[in-house]
């Protein structure tokens, strides 16, 4: 039975138990957490000035959002201020800076149906991370960047965390599509023919639907069977996540449960420590190696490769 845990105040060694155990937690919004949403809300705003970004889709056409966002993305990425606000995040809850690694953090964008739900504002059907070589040990950290309501939310299935999906996961490569797939988001724009591990049955059952205030966050395990809602609320929704893995767990492949996963490589590779934003150690990485790592795909995201900038920590995200 999954349980929802609202401004839970557990340890963080205990907290990461009960999410590989499927267990959800939300936290009201936290000053860091704040403020990277009021960066991304700001970057939105001038990337579409003068229009509101949440009804972009009036005034622009699908392509033009598309070209808005291959920019406005890898931007916010890249921003120098994104690294030092996930920091203080982790440290709000009580993360062990020096333990927990971080990924990129991503701007996401799900507009009203009929409008733009593929490429660079890809409409997630219902998949598990792990489907896509998440590390098991891997938590998602999820906030929305404007209000949200039920119509254009974030939707987790609870009970698929212990039971099997058919999917076609084994078609997943994560170093061949770091190296044919992702630059080419921006440019499915009517359809997407990128090939994606998708069930390969109906997914039944209700979702939860958690509705935190922007900057409030929702972590979940990657192995948790989630969707982009179908917007029909006639207002697009962005949202920022991004993930983390414990060094001690990711070095033991620990985490949750591998129960229908058949993909391959991994995006290990990808995190980052919090303290220095140093990568992992290779002997940690060595652990996920299949083989696929020896091919001819890219090991890395393509848009982490230049993540490990210094950053200056502040002394709240020291304490």
């Amino acid at each position: 039975m999954v349980e929802i845990l609202y401004d839970a105040s557990l340890h963080d060694d205990a907290r990461r138990e009960r999410l590989y155990a499927g267990d959800l937690f939300v936290y009201s919004p936290r000053p860091a957490a704040k403020e990277l949403c009021e960066l991304g809300r700001s970057m939105l705003e001038e990337a579409f000035a003068p229009h509101d970004p949440r009804h972009i889709h009036k005034h622009f056409s699908p392509e033009g959002v598309a070209g808005v966002l291959s920019k406005l993305k890898p931007a916010f990425i890249h921003h120098p201020e994104c690294k030092r606000l996930i920091r203080e995040i982790l440290s709000s809850v009580g993360c062990d800076l020096d333990m927990v690694y971080f990924d990129v953090p991503r701007m996401r964008s799900a507009y009203p149906a009929g409008f733009l739900s593929t490429g660079i504002a890809y409409a997630f059907h219902a998949h598990r991370d792990t489907w896509y070589s998440a590390p098991p040990c891997q938590i998602n950290w999820w906030m929305p960047i404007f209000p949200i309501n039920s119509r254009n939310c974030l939707a987790i299935y609870p009970t698929y965390f212990n039971k099997p999906l058919a999917n076609n996961s084994e078609v997943y490569n994560y170093y061949r599509w770091n190296a044919t797939c992702r630059a080419t988001a921006a440019q499915h724009v009517q359809t997407d023919t990128r090939e994606q591990p998708k069930p390969q049955e109906p997914v039944i059952g209700k979702p939860i639907r958690l509705l935190p205030e922007p900057g409030g966050m929702i972590l979940f395990s990657g192995a948790h069977l989630h969707a982009t809602v179908e917007n029909t609320s006639g207002v697009a929704r962005y949202s920022i996540d991004f993930r983390t893995v414990h060094r001690a767990e990711a070095r033991v492949r620990g985490g949750a449960p591998n129960i229908d996963s058949r993909c391959t490589g991994s995006a290990i590779r990808d995190f980052l420590c919090a303290r220095d934003l140093s990568r992992l150690p290779d002997d940690v990485v060595k652990v996920y190696n299949d083989g696929t790592e020896n091919g001819e795909g890219l090991l890395v995201y393509p848009q982490a490769q230049d993540a490990t900038q210094p950053i200056v920590p502040s002394e709240a995200a020291l304490s």
